[in-house]
């Protein structure tokens, strides 16, 4: 009970998710890729071969040339689409474009490309990346795991990403409507995210793990409590039977 004269006190905020960097979201999409299209003079080439090794093992970045001296050498954009692993709606994540101009021909073994900017597109907005940031960033430990981790939790135990809603906010609830379907639709080092499908619409919620993790040998650990949080907790969202 408050004390009287005392001054009213705010309820406490959780703080906000932790969620990775432009450079790393770019990282990550690269180190899952399994395929990629490649323009370059005048071309579409689509490369579909990658097997979720990183695609900057074929094509090596170079920082631009002083002066712009290297403006006569062809053009290269190399594209990229990150696709949810779970049937959810709309399921393209984001889309990296790679910007750059050839310094060898592209198609004899690896390639080495002056880099321009690296594009990233997703549900936020559009935001260009540098290649010191790109270089100093690492890709997320589960990047080239996710797709099987998720499509494994949705298929053999669809049970707990029920049991995952109790989780979800109060207000993010309210806000989203009656929800008809609720899928995993990303994991990274920071949590899961959860698409909420309601007849209009969607909504994304992120439930952070307990700590960042830093391998993947640590997810088990960090989805089961998650998975405890969730039991602790009465069951306030509902999906229809």
């Amino acid at each position: 009970m408050r004390k009287s004269g005392a001054p009213d006190t705010p309820a406490a905020r959780p703080a906000p998710a932790a969620l990775p960097t432009d450079a790393e979201r770019v990282r990550s999409v690269l180190a899952a890729a399994h395929s990629m299209t490649v323009v370059t003079d005048g071309l579409r080439t689509e490369v579909r071969h990658l097997d979720g090794t990183d695609p900057m093992g074929h094509v090596h970045l170079h920082p631009a040339e002083p002066g712009g001296a290297a403006e006569h050498r062809p053009a290269i954009r190399l594209e990229f689409t990150d696709i949810a692993p779970t049937p959810v709606r709309d399921r393209v994540r984001a889309r990296v474009t790679v910007l750059g101009r050839l310094l060898t021909p592209y198609g004899s073994g690896s390639t080495c490309v002056e880099f321009v900017q690296a594009v990233l597109e997703t549900a936020d907005g559009r935001s260009s990346v540098g290649l010191e940031e790109l270089e100093a960033a690492a890709p997320d430990p589960l990047a080239p795991y996710e797709a099987g981790m998720l499509t494994h939790l949705l298929d053999d135990h669809a049970e707990l990403v029920t049991l995952l809603l109790r989780l979800v906010p109060p207000p993010a609830r309210d806000t989203a409507g009656a929800v008809v379907r609720a899928l995993p639709v990303a994991m990274d080092r920071y949590g899961i995210t959860l698409r909420l499908e309601q007849a209009r619409g969607h909504r994304d919620v992120r439930l952070p793990f307990p700590s960042p993790l830093d391998h993947v040998e640590q997810s088990g650990a960090q989805i089961q409590a998650l998975f405890s949080a969730a039991r602790r907790r009465s069951h306030h969202n509902t999906l229809p039977a």
